[in-house]
């Protein structure tokens, strides 16, 4: 039964995620990435904060627990600002596939500090299911030459989110979900406020799409979202659950095909076909 809710909880989660990138670069037309992801989290903050004071139990006690989540949280704000400023500069399209070579890493990182079952099916799985990715988003790959800088922050932040996933796992999995959260928002929007004032000017558009952007960003993607990730990582290996996460580039091309029109290739079926098949290769022994 916990199986069947964790899966209904990633299709959340996938849901969410899978119309994030249009919103971010909707965002990041409007204020710089250090500005947006600091108001991202500052809102991520205010929206998470009321359950933590309902149910103080929540925050751990320990001074050990509390220097670990303070690392987390430097490492996820690393992490998420690394792909914003990469995706100033790249396509969504291209800064999602790069962004999920993630499970990849976690695959790297599982084996040896988690002890995690290694395996020629879920490696095959990993595979399958990135190549599917790369297949989804073929053609844009393809027809753009990106240069390097805006690839290294992807591929930076997709690491660095490897490594919250092992670190969270290792280290803070009994740690309540909300209230990891709330202390990475927390940690994570003083050093982005420092660095947006120095440069960009800590500015706030107030316009109504630019508030609608960040509340959904803030609200659904971080505080709703990541939460249930966070849960889902309690309970579930690293490896399965990050290899799940490739079917949020999925999610995204479903959703540009049925709100904004956009054409659905064959190839893109085959990418679905092989990100479906490397999900199921990775959850297969568990």
């Amino acid at each position: 039964m916990k199986r069947l809710r964790n899966w209904f909880l990633f299709v959340l989660i996938a849901f969410i995620w899978g119309s994030n990138w249009v919103v971010m670069k909707s965002g990041l037309k409007v204020v710089g990435p250090f500005t947006f992801v600091m108001h991202r989290f500052l809102f991520a903050l205010v929206a998470l904060s009321p359950a933590l004071m309902y149910d103080p139990k929540m925050i751990p006690r320990d001074g050990d627990t509390w220097r670990r989540l303070l690392m987390l949280g430097v490492i996820n704000a690393a992490s998420i600002l690394s792909t914003n400023i990469g995706l100033v500069y790249e396509k969504s399209g291209i800064s999602s596939v790069l962004t999920y070579t993630q499970p990849l890493f976690v695959f790297c990182l599982a084996v040896p500090f988690l002890k995690e079952k290694s395996s020629i099916t879920r490696l095959a799985g990993m595979l399958v299911g990135f190549v599917g990715v790369l297949v989804l988003y073929l053609e844009r790959i393809l027809s753009s030459t990106p240069p390097s800088q805006p690839l290294a922050f992807l591929l930076l932040g997709a690491f660095f989110w490897a490594v919250t996933i092992v670190y969270y796992k290792k280290a803070l999995s009994h740690v309540n979900p909300v209230a990891t959260n709330v202390v990475q928002f927390a940690v994570g929007v003083i050093p982005l406020s420092v660095l947006a004032l120095t440069f960009e000017g800590f500015s706030f558009i107030i316009t109504g799409t630019y508030l609608l952007i960040v509340l959904y960003m803030s609200v659904f993607a971080s505080a709703i979202a990541l939460t249930l990730w966070v849960l889902l990582l309690k309970e579930e290996e690293a490896t399965v659950v990050s290899a799940s996460s490739f079917a949020v580039p999925m999610v995204a091309l479903v959703f540009g095909w049925l709100f904004l029109g956009e054409v659905t290739e064959p190839q893109s079926i085959l990418g679905l076909v092989l990100i479906l098949a490397g999900v199921y290769l990775v959850n297969r022994e568990t």
